[in-house]
């Protein structure tokens, strides 16, 4: 038996006016989930407890079998590891992006454009962290370099009580009441004011100006945790697994559990991934041995943060022809079991995470069901099997 794990992440979200009080996900074209919708067991999770921020971190921790309370500590550490940075204990890392705030004096006042400064490339911010590291680095303090604008700041023996806001929660605000607060807070609010004076005009967002791209004018700290220690998913579950994604947080999940991650050409974190790429690395995965694959796509969420309603429909229906009929193709003829689901909610109306349960759906090649479904939000809803415990779904999924 085979175990495929699709996360659309972001996909469900609220009716919608312009899509006849439809969902994105009830009106795009999706025979594939529909056919496991009809074929399978679909239900409601409760994928992040109710006193932690609905965060792709303590979501997809969930959907991967680890129960939040007990094991997350924060977001950056997992991306740290994707990215191969050694931590000790006592180590406290953040997530940095490059963000793009607006000319407003003082920096209280600007406002938050855009939290991934158009997705710079990462051979652009590679620059820009050079630079931010000549003007920061200390024996205590290091930045490093991710991927586009997603990167690290590791602060050695660093206290972590901090309040601090992920930028894509605050898009269009004024940033004032949104900077950080929290014991020696003022060390990083120092940093985040300091470096829009030299960002602004660095060489390389001189050049994105010139090309009609926002610039990162600006590093936002937030994220902030301590080294995760997690039971290994091969020792949890008794299988061999591999990470195919194309964000820093999801492949450093993988490698803190002990699975393989996967490299996709093409693979952006989009809307223009590379669907089908994905898809036959998780295929070619499964076929040099590993059990079990969990793919994940980012794009639906990008699309829910910037308001991309058209865009979060064709994620939705690429993922479904592309992702889960490249799969389902590739499978013919073997005994395997899939479940489909997102990370949380990210609404087009309110352009951020949400706790609301999202939907899912498992299919076993092994045990077809007769009968005739759609998958949605409601649908999946009047089922009445609702999973409160997000880290249990794992254990139904593989155990039955």
């Amino acid at each position: 038996m085979k175990y495929i794990v699709i996360l659309a992440d972001g996909m469900s979200d609220y009716p919608i006016e312009e899509l006849g009080h439809k969902t994105p996900l009830a009106y795009a074209k999706t025979p594939n989930l529909d056919f496991f919708a009809g074929s399978g067991e679909m239900g409601m999770v409760k994928t992040v407890p109710d006193n932690l921020a609905p965060g792709s971190d303590t979501a997809n921790l969930s959907v991967l079998g680890y129960d939040p309370l007990k094991y997350y500590s924060g977001r950056s550490p997992f991306e740290a590891a994707s990215i191969g940075i050694p931590l000790e204990l006592s180590d406290v890392t953040f997530r940095c992006n490059f963000v793009t705030l607006s000319a407003e004096e003082p920096y209280e006042e600007k406002i938050i454009l855009d939290h991934s400064a158009d997705e710079i490339s990462t051979e652009e911010a590679d620059q820009l962290i050079a630079t931010v590291n000549e003007h920061f680095k200390t024996e205590q303090m290091e930045f490093f370099t991710g991927f586009s604008y997603r990167h690290i700041l590791v602060w050695h023996n660093a206290p972590s009580d901090y309040k601090l806001t992920p930028p894509h929660d605050i898009l269009t605000r004024k940033i004032g009441d949104y900077l950080p607060k929290g014991k020696d807070s003022g060390i990083l609010l120092t940093m985040m004011k300091s470096s829009y004076e030299f960002l602004k005009d660095h060489p390389v967002n001189l050049k994105r100006r010139e090309r009609g791209l926002r610039p990162g004018n600006s590093i936002w700290l937030w994220g902030e945790g301590r080294k995760p220690d997690l039971t290994g998913f091969a020792e949890k579950y008794g299988l061999k697994g591999s990470v195919v994604s194309a964000v820093d947080l999801i492949k450093g999940l993988g490698v803190c559990a002990g699975m393989r991650t996967v490299e996709v050409e093409g693979a952006t974190g989009n809307v223009h991934t590379n669907y089908i790429g994905k898809a036959k690395a998780a295929l070619q995965e499964l076929a040099s041995g590993q059990d079990f694959v969990y793919i994940h796509i980012e794009a639906p969420d990008e699309c829910g943060h910037r308001a991309e309603l058209e865009n979060k429909v064709l994620s939705i229906e690429k993922i479904d022809k592309e992702v889960i009929g490249t799969i389902l193709k590739g499978l013919e003829g073997q005994d395997f079991r899939i479940m489909v689901l997102p990370d949380h909610s990210t609404p087009l109306s309110v352009r951020t995470h949400t706790k609301d349960p999202v939907p899912f759906v498992i299919y076993d090649s092994t045990k077809p069901k007769a009968g005739q479904a759609v998958f949605n939000e409601q649908s999946a809803s009047l089922t009445g099997l609702f999973v409160e415990k997000g880290y249990t779904l794992m254990d139904r999924f593989i155990y039955g």
